[in-house]
């Protein structure tokens, strides 16, 4: 009966050391220190904890990286900004191209010039995907935004490019698809937890120089509406855990 209290105690024991280590919300004890912070504590803790230990593989790297994070099933790139592309992730990249579904390259969805191009900002594979080189090209450095297409429609429809219909801005914006919103959000909000030290001297028509509220509110209210209409697909989910594992 001793031996079998003892087995019974060594359990609840174990349970509760799983518990522990688990954390709330299956959390583990990666989000350990940011446990009852607030505000800008909250998301200074978040950027402590995103830069602990990430590496920067360098801009030449992403090539070989899309391999493992951006492979449609079927073996070829997932476009986030043309429907009708179909690369080849070793003999499609880079090179020259005149219209849509000529190559892809490296799109930086937060533009290289609003942080001057600076490492590590410039190879991080979380807002650095591989996109068509045409469509790329016509985003140019534009803000996200939502447009009727007037200045440039991608074959299909899928992205956009035209005066912001959103309120609050009216010059030049580039719009991707709905399914993709969402991502292009969370890529935002990710930027500006794992660079808050540098965010407030980026420069751009949707930057506010302020690191913690670093977008202008028109843009922050569509980037949360954008969110919450494009909920975690489990294509995002997929590519977040293997950039997680590269970088």
């Amino acid at each position: 009966m001793r031996i079998l209290r003892l087995l019974t105690l060594a359990w609840l024991l174990c349970i509760l050391l799983a518990i522990h280590a688990q954390g709330p919300n299956n959390t583990g004890t990666y989000y350990a220190t940011a446990n009852l912070q607030k505000g800008s504590a909250l998301k200074t803790a978040l950027a402590v904890i995103i830069g602990h230990g990430t590496q920067d593989l360098g801009y030449n790297a992403l090539w070989e990286a899309y391999e493992k994070t951006d492979l449609r099933p079927d073996g070829t790139i997932w476009d986030m900004y043309s429907s009708i592309t179909h690369y080849n992730p070793k003999t499609d990249r880079a090179g020259s191209y005149k219209k849509e579904g000529d190559c892809y390259n490296r799109e930086h969805s937060v533009p290289q010039s609003w942080f001057n191009k600076q490492s590590p900002m410039r190879s991080d594979l979380f807002h650095v995907y591989p996109t068509d080189g045409y469509v790329n090209n016509r985003r140019g450095n534009y803000p996200f935004g939502e447009n009727q297409g007037e200045i440039y429609t991608s074959q299909g429809g899928l992205s956009k490019l035209g005066k912001c219909t959103t309120t609050g801005y009216h010059s030049t914006v580039f719009e991707p698809a709905d399914e993709y919103k969402g991502d292009f959000a969370r890529i935002y909000f990710y930027m500006a937890t794992a660079y808050e030290a540098a965010i407030a001297g980026w420069k751009s028509p949707v930057m506010s120089g302020n690191e913690y509220k670093p977008y202008v509110k028109w843009q922050m209210d569509m980037l949360m509406r954008w969110a919450k209409e494009d909920p975690v697909s489990q294509k995002e989910i997929l590519r977040n855990e293997a950039v997680a594992k590269v970088q």
